[in-house]
């Protein structure tokens, strides 16, 4: 009885049942956005202020990279390290750092929202000034996080006077002094 039951019944079960079709995935969002500016000091000056430890004298407080790679923490090339941006923790890669050619890359990626390439290119515009071209290239890495993206985008289209005037206090602060000992 049970085999003519599953004789019967089985070919019910494979039967094709139609699907139930997907709803479409929304595009990733993918922005780039450029700014330049130009600040009163030579490129060789200017070039080291672009690694995440150089950073520090202007990207205000809450750029506080951790070191994965290199230590003790020091701007290379293939650097690899970490920025806490609110709630989320973003890993960095420094893929580009050339003071000769005046070039620095950064990939940064907030897991489950956003991958960004940093590109910043520096050149002499007159013998005492410096041209600063700073591209961000940033995508998605999911539809809910398409927003965020955007916004992001927005804020990194208006960010070149922001960048020049924290640069440009950084550059009218006199060094440390390093303690003197008796």
């Amino acid at each position: 009885m049970i085999p003519i039951l599953f004789a019967l019944v089985f070919p019910l079960l494979t039967a094709q049942q139609p699907e139930t079709p997907m709803p479409p995935t929304p595009p990733l969002a993918h922005v780039v956005n450029t700014f330049h500016f130009q600040l009163a000091v030579l490129l060789a000056h200017a070039a080291p202020l672009f690694g995440p430890e150089g950073e520090r004298c202007w990207a205000g407080k809450h750029w506080d990279p951790h070191f994965l790679y290199p230590q003790p923490a020091r701007d290379t090339q293939g650097a690899v390290f970490t920025v806490q941006h609110g709630p989320h923790t973003s890993i960095w890669v420094n893929t580009v750092f050339d003071l000769d050619a005046a070039r620095m890359q950064y990939v940064s990626i907030i897991p489950d929202v956003v991958i960004s390439v940093i590109d910043v290119r520096l050149t002499p515009a007159n013998a005492s000034h410096t041209a600063v071209e700073v591209t961000y290239a940033r995508t998605a890495l999911a539809a809910t996080a398409n927003d965020d993206v955007t916004a992001m985008g927005s804020s990194d289209r208006d960010s070149g006077p922001h960048w020049q005037q924290a640069i440009e206090a950084c550059l009218a602060t006199p060094p440390n002094p390093t303690p003197s000992h008796p």
